[in-house]
């Protein structure tokens, strides 16, 4: 009986380690697919449409949006969640303060790519909010900053019961994935809508750029890769997360 304990043991060991290891795998590919992403607008952003500028140049300042966006509420915001799989081997509390700074960095970011985007619109007399990328973008962003903040308050700082966090983790996780899912919605919804603003006369300036469908067909399989990969490491994966409570 022992001896089949033992051997139980073992082989429980041993498939925990493999699970470990497949998931280590995939996260790190995860990472660079994400890395690459960011790499791959803020280059765009560079080469092909003039830079970064901030309120003397409003055309240019519109760029800091997508590439805040999607290093912030794209990239850092899924890391933020992933930190509790990816980190399985870190104490509780490090863990929780990692989540909260890395949510904290993501909504940062949206708020300055927010400023960035309605400075290019009021600097030119452009309509705020006449779209349906600009809605659900700001729906996302409160949603967003009411899930920062109940989770903060609720998990962290001051936090609440051990019973109370036990009975609203559910919805915190699931609103979290959801509020993501939002995110990547408004990332499709604005790249469209960015290729019909350059389809005009202008958009021959940038002949070496290619054909803007092309372009905007990249990145949106770029995304939607890296968020299909970030959605099964949160719910599909069989490796277990750290408990959040």
């Amino acid at each position: 009986m022992t001896n089949n304990f033992l051997y139980f043991r073992i082989m429980e060991a041993r498939t925990e380690h493999q699970i470990v290891r497949h998931y280590q795998a995939f996260y790190s590919f995860t990472v660079s697919m994400g890395i690459g992403l960011v790499a791959l607008v803020l280059f765009w952003i560079l080469y092909y449409r003039g830079g970064f500028a901030w309120q003397s140049n409003p055309n240019q300042e519109f760029y800091w949006h997508p590439f805040l966006m999607i290093l912030g509420l794209v990239f850092i915001y899924s890391q933020s969640m992933l930190c509790y799989r990816s980190l399985r081997n870190v104490q509780k509390k490090t863990l929780k303060i990692i989540h909260a700074t890395l949510h904290f960095l993501a909504f940062g970011m949206s708020v300055i790519g927010l400023k960035a985007v309605f400075d290019s619109h009021n600097l030119k007399n452009t309509p705020n909010l006449y779209s349906l990328h600009s809605w659900i973008g700001l729906v996302t962003v409160i949603i967003f900053a009411a899930q920062f903040l109940g989770g903060f308050t609720s998990f962290l700082y001051p936090g609440l019961s051990s019973a109370f966090r036990k009975a609203i983790l559910p919805v915190h996780t699931s609103f979290g994935i959801g509020c993501f899912t939002l995110v990547i919605v408004t990332a499709m919804t604005g790249l469209t809508e960015k290729v019909l603003w350059t389809l005009t006369d202008s958009y021959s300036k940038y002949p070496s750029e290619g054909d803007s469908s092309e372009m905007e067909s990249l990145y949106k399989n770029e995304i939607i890769q890296y968020f299909t990969k970030a959605l099964y490491e949160l719910v599909g994966d069989r490796i277990e997360k750290k408990d959040w409570k």
